[in-house]
């Protein structure tokens, strides 16, 4: 028999078993995922969760894909944030301070509550990069959040509204464009693959089994 824990999705209560990750216990429990699911395996986003042990007055974010289930858990589930996400043409802004003061001057409301950084699904320190990108350091910036899967959980709890995730993004798109060293063997490489050199291997590889291709990545020759 399998261990059972009671949870409790959106006010309801099920009893689920204990090894299973919240999102496949809300499959175990019946419900359809459709939205609010994606990769599966942390690296979308998209399962945003909010929960709470009873007992406990803490409320705690996390990605539903990766958090196994506790007994007497509340859960609700954040399918999307509305983050402000601003337009812009990478090729004409350029790495200055401005440029966050002109298309994200909330990030200056910061109270330095670290809400963002408690929140945050990946324990990324948020309150450090928003520090960096009010200062213009978007190497930094985009070092720190290198590993954000936008899922808005910091966001959510700001009380300044700062899109940390939009944020990050534009520290890593200016870092790319304008400030990281150029990468000669992939610039070389990509006009390798616009020029067909390797489309007779990838197409071969394109008609190989999953468990094959699977063997080829894990003895594959890794780059020093």
């Amino acid at each position: 028999m399998e261990n059972m824990v009671n949870v409790y999705l959106f006010g309801k209560k099920y009893s689920v078993p204990d090894n299973l990750t919240i999102m496949r216990a809300m499959e175990y429990a019946g419900y359809q995922l459709v939205r609010g699911c994606g990769c599966r395996n942390g690296f979308c986003g998209a399962c945003a969760t909010i929960y709470r042990i009873k007992g406990d007055t803490t409320l705690r974010t996390c990605l539903a894909c990766q958090t196994k289930v506790e007994n007497d858990m509340y859960i609700a589930t954040l399918p999307f944030f509305p983050l402000v996400k601003q337009v812009y043409d990478i090729e004409k802004v350029k790495p200055t301070e401005q440029i966050m003061m002109q298309l994200y001057p909330e990030i200056y409301a910061c109270v330095g509550c670290n809400a963002c950084t408690k929140a945050c699904t990946q324990s990324l320190n948020v309150m450090q990069y928003i520090a960096y990108a009010q200062r213009g350091e978007f190497d930094k910036c985009a070092e720190e959040s290198f590993d954000c899967v936008m899922c808005g959980c910091c966001s959510a709890r700001c009380p300044a509204g700062i899109s940390h995730p939009q944020v990050a993004m534009l520290a890593r798109r200016l870092n790319g464009k304008y400030l990281a060293p150029a990468t000669e063997h992939l610039e070389n490489r990509v006009k390798e693959i616009e020029n067909g050199t390797f489309t007779e291997l990838i197409e071969a590889l394109m008609g190989k089994p999953v468990e094959e291709l699977k063997e080829l990545y894990n003895n594959r020759e890794i780059e020093k």
